[in-house]
């Protein structure tokens, strides 16, 4: 009748993209100078990064990031492409041999949590996110926070998170 329909439903600020979010899509997509500079020297550096600041800040704050000690913020690569079987070797040699095309169960931004999590193992995950992708790497931020910290033991907010990640 007016020309717009109506959504029923919960709806908060944090389920939209920020002002900065969309900036930071807009960037990639249009494939921006900017981000392919900033990639260029990602390249070269190891795939566990630790920065010192986020590069989405609005992203990381949702997410429970601080400017304080105790908080760490890393960029982790991960190498796009599926997994590889091992060629049957012994009896009979089937006629698809179900050796590529082999995909794993996580995602990518899970897997790059994982390998931070292995390098950093007194540290608890706060969250992470979606920074960069091209044809041969995708690059994740991940926050982690230390609880043995005592600025961190002594932050409420940051404890909460912590106990429910952990349950």
């Amino acid at each position: 009748m007016y020309g717009f329909t109506v959504i029923k439903g919960v709806f908060s600020i944090a389920d939209m993209p920020s002002l900065q979010d969309k900036v930071w899509i807009r960037l990639w997509n249009e494939n921006s100078p900017d981000i392919r500079d900033r990639v260029v020297g990602w390249r070269k550096q190891s795939a566990v990064t630790r920065i010192d600041r986020p590069s989405r800040i609005q992203r990381a704050r949702r997410l429970g990031y601080k400017a304080k000690q105790g908080i760490v913020v890393v960029r982790m690569r991960v190498g796009t492409g599926g997994m590889r079987k091992q060629r049957p070797t012994g009896g009979r040699r089937p006629k698809h041999l179900g050796v590529t095309r082999i995909k794993g169960d996580d995602s990518m931004k899970k897997v790059a949590e994982r390998r931070v999590l292995e390098k950093y193992p007194n540290m608890k995950l706060l969250g992470s996110y979606f920074v960069y992708k091209d044809g041969k790497h995708y690059w994740f931020e991940i926050i982690l926070a230390d609880p043995q910290h005592p600025r961190i033991a002594q932050d409420k907010e940051i404890r909460n998170r912590l106990g429910a990640s952990a349950a």
